[in-house]
């Protein structure tokens, strides 16, 4: 009888190794950041208790958001509020975008598995597609003060110096499809077709009223339909 109790003392206190060595391995995730438990408090986001990878990779997505808006403020600022054309916006953009992913990059966990590195690409293209659609936008506001000041130079040109009306028209094109590809980021779907069309009708539109005898009423009313 006294062997079977001391056998039996003995299985029960290897169970609670065993059971207290699993729980605390499970805790610890293959990056070596716990799962759990008040350790894991700085990794999780506000509004709930989650710990999951995928929470891990948007804390550090909203933290790179947050840095780099002030980036982007200063060209809000400089763009909409001062009306001021910004040299080289695209490479500006391309700068804030670039810094943000790398930074992304070094303060991202590593995915362990093809899931994780899904979820980790995923979080990736949300993190530049949040950060291009300010940018765009800014870009458009660009394109419209870049494209009032080549009519304000064809107005000029075209009235005062020698060039004629054909030479205005073509610096005025000129000069805004140059200023216009340096306000575009490499490699976007950015586009300033539009703005371009809409600048190319006003100065047909501005050619017309200052040479009575081409009819200017059907280049208004494709300038509306343009814009």
């Amino acid at each position: 009888m006294t062997r079977l109790l001391l056998s039996l003392a003995l299985l029960a206190s290897l169970t609670s190794d065993v059971s207290a060595s699993y729980s605390s391995s499970s805790r610890v995730s293959a990056w070596g950041i716990p799962r759990g438990g008040s350790e894991a408090v700085s990794s999780i986001p506000a509004g709930g208790f989650e710990s999951s990878y995928s929470a891990q990779l948007e804390t550090v997505k909203t933290s790179v958001l947050e840095a780099a808006s002030d980036s982007i403020e200063d060209l809000r600022r400089q763009i909409v509020s001062e009306a001021k054309i910004v040299s080289e916006f695209g490479a500006e953009a391309d700068t804030i975008c670039n810094k943000a992913l790398e930074d992304f990059a070094k303060k991202a966990p590593d995915a362990s598995d093809a899931a994780g590195a899904s979820e980790y690409d995923r979080k990736l293209e949300q993190l530049e597609a949040a950060l291009d659609a300010p940018l765009q936008v800014l870009y458009l506001r660009q394109l419209a003060l870049l494209r009032e000041q080549a009519l304000s130079k064809y107005r000029v040109t075209s009235k005062t110096s020698g060039a004629s009306e054909y030479e205005a028209m073509l610096q005025a094109d000129g000069q805004f499809t140059a200023a216009a590809e340096d306000a575009t980021r490499e490699g976007s779907d950015w586009d300033y077709t539009s703005e371009r069309s809409y600048l190319q009708c006003h100065r047909n539109m501005i050619a017309s009223w200052n040479n009575s005898r081409l009819p200017w009423m059907p280049l208004f009313k494709s300038c509306i339909f343009v814009n």
